[in-house]
């Protein structure tokens, strides 16, 4: 699966929460200043040509919804993170986060309470 660009990532954010939407629709959603059409239709094009968006044609325009679901990219994500920046360590990623996020002794056990209740399978 294909990385995306800032500008992909926010439009595909956008899409993710509402679930579809025209270009008119995906810039609403943007807070001012708001992007171009021209730009939103253009990255909708490309997000498209990656094969994250689908459309279906409704009066004279388009419909844009998402092809790839948000769990699936992040998984790739972290998965692409936890590879170039930790040698393919979960371990490793964590105590990073941890050790350098605050994170407390609380969030940590409800993290491993998380962990217990959905074990891999």
């Amino acid at each position: 699966m294909k990385q995306l660009t800032k500008a992909e990532e926010e439009i595909m954010q956008i899409l993710w929460n509402l679930g579809e939407a025209n270009v008119a629709g995906i810039i609403d959603q943007f807070s001012e200043p708001k992007p171009a059409f021209t730009t939103v239709s253009t990255v909708v094009r490309i997000l498209e040509s990656k094969y994250f968006v689908g459309y279906r044609k409704e009066g004279r325009g388009h419909i844009y919804f998402p092809v790839i679901e948000k769990e699936t990219y992040s998984n790739q994500s972290i998965n692409k993170l936890m590879q170039n920046y930790f040698h393919g360590s979960f371990k490793s990623m964590v105590s990073f986060f941890v050790k350098n996020n605050e994170v407390s002794t609380k969030e940590l056990e409800e993290i491993l309470e998380q962990i217990n209740k959905n074990p891999k399978k």
